[in-house]
């Protein structure tokens, strides 16, 4: 725990003395009592993207009560969708000696996560980069431009701040699910922050920030290629490199309580529509739109999984149900902007299918230890979703809203790019992360003893029940 104590005190010290040097706005945005800070997007279709600082009047732009109230709503689904709904839904899949670490690793990572977006996140991520493609700048460190009257669009910028803090909070959050039941807290810790910084950040600016993947018309409308292919590459290369748990994979116990488990996967349906909805950055018909497609995709999804499932061994289970609701909510995220009804159908019903079986592919092909289906369900369905944007997004097709017909093979080959750079950017970044910081944890896996008598008590010196 040394090195994370020490992270967090040099992390202190530093925010400290920046605030004392210098409290003014962002060099490329002149103070002025009347002016506001603006973030542009990218592209029409990608209305979670911000790119270049601006400057307006007051008398240009003014806050939009209506948008500020609705993109405050959006901001607390999203965190509602880590807090508590990822954490219960992941909790209630492991086994009961180990539910209470998985609650304390969502937990410690949106601390964490907040703290990381505001000292540095938000600035690399989505502030101009002085021309550069990849990575934002640094004049939003410590947000040393932030005012009072600092706005983005016609909400305020500190919503736009908080909206994408979620974002950042829930994308490292997923990552726990490939690694559950046998890796130090201290280690989850240090990966967790390092990660963030070294992929999150970096392809949320390619894709949301004016980078390279804007500039060539990427689509990704609420984070497929950001959230979902990053985290999905990144389990399947920690799970990899951390090793199998005790037992697998044929001696494995079932998740020791599918009632929690369904109330996350119902918290996170909820949450989600913050998640995509709140992704058009106003209460319009976008919003709308994505909100109706998101609903039929997850439900969509839900049943195909069910129905699947249930030929290959004989009953339709509860697990897996809500299984096919999250792949189903994975697979909408990016295309959530672009298609109509019927398309976010056709979407639910390929994530349905599609993901179940890449389960099997993971853990049975593969022989990786992905715990709880991260790659499988986040990182197929964010993947398979931003490639079907290029078809279902035709304008004319299903209700597709937009894409131009002649120009879907090229955006198909755009969308492929940005899986792939975000794909191979997250599997050497997160190879790259365990190999440093292993020396400083003295590895990432607690010991057979520790992982027998489970994390709740080895790691944490608590239950997560208490039977009387």
């Amino acid at each position: 725990m040394k090195p994370v104590i020490s992270i967090f005190a040099a992390l202190l010290i530093w925010s400290g003395s920046l605030h004392a040097q210098n409290n003014q706005t962002v060099n490329s945005t002149p103070s002025s009592e009347n002016s506001s800070v603006v973030l542009s997007p990218t592209n029409d279709q990608s209305s979670n993207s911000e790119e270049a600082v601006t400057v307006v009047t007051d008398e240009e732009v003014t806050i939009d009560s209506g948008n500020t109230a609705w993109m405050i709503t959006a901001t607390a689904l999203v965190l509602f969708m880590t807090l508590p709904g990822l954490a219960l839904f992941y909790g209630g899949l492991v086994q009961s000696k180990n539910v209470l670490s998985v609650l304390m690793h969502c937990f410690a990572i949106a601390c964490m996560a907040s703290i990381i977006w505001i000292a540095v996140g938000y600035s690399l991520a989505l502030t101009e980069g002085s021309g550069k493609a990849w990575i934002g700048g640094k004049d939003a460190f410590f947000l040393k431009h932030l005012s009072l009257n600092s706005l983005n669009g016609d909400h305020p910028e500190t919503v736009w701040i908080m909206f994408q803090m979620t974002f950042a909070i829930i994308t490292p959050a997923l990552i726990v699910g490939a690694f559950v039941e046998r890796i130090k807290f201290s280690a989850v810790l240090i990966f967790s922050g390092l990660w963030l910084v070294v992929v999150y950040c970096p392809v949320c600016y390619w894709v949301w920030g004016g980078g390279w993947l804007a500039q060539k018309g990427v689509i990704d409308f609420a984070g497929g290629i950001v959230v979902h292919a990053t985290a999905g590459a990144s389990a399947l290369t920690l799970a990899y490199m951390l090793g199998r748990r005790q037992g697998f994979p044929r001696s494995l116990k079932p998740p020791h309580n599918p009632g929690m488990v369904m109330t996350g996967a119902a918290m996170l349906w909820v949450g989600w529509f913050g998640f995509n909805a709140g992704s058009a950055g106003a209460a319009d018909t976008s919003a709308g739109m994505a909100m109706l497609v998101t609903h039929l995709s997850a439900a969509t999804a839900s049943l195909v999984w069910m129905i699947v499932e249930w030929r290959k061994t004989g009953k339709p289970g509860l697990v897996g149900i809500v299984t096919g609701t999250i792949a189903g909510l994975a697979t909408i995220t990016p295309a959530s902007g672009s298609v109509g009804p019927m398309g976010a159908i056709v979407i639910g019903a390929s994530a349905g299918f599609i993901c179940y079986y890449a389960c099997s592919i993971v853990k049975e092909a593969m022989g990786v230890d992905d715990s709880l289906d991260v790659a499988a369900v986040h990182g197929v369905g964010g993947i398979l979703g931003t490639l079907l944007v290029a078809f279902l997004g035709v304008e004319g097709t299903l209700g597709g809203l937009g894409i131009n017909a002649a120009t879907a093979g090229e955006q198909f080959i755009v969308q492929a790019q940005g899986c792939l750079a975000a794909i191979a950017l997250s599997v050497v970044a997160t190879y790259l992360i365990v190999k440093v910081m292993s020396p400083f944890t003295g590895g990432i896996r607690v010991s057979e003893d520790e992982e027998t008598k489970g994390l709740d008590q080895s790691a944490h010196g608590e239950n997560g029940y208490s039977l009387n």
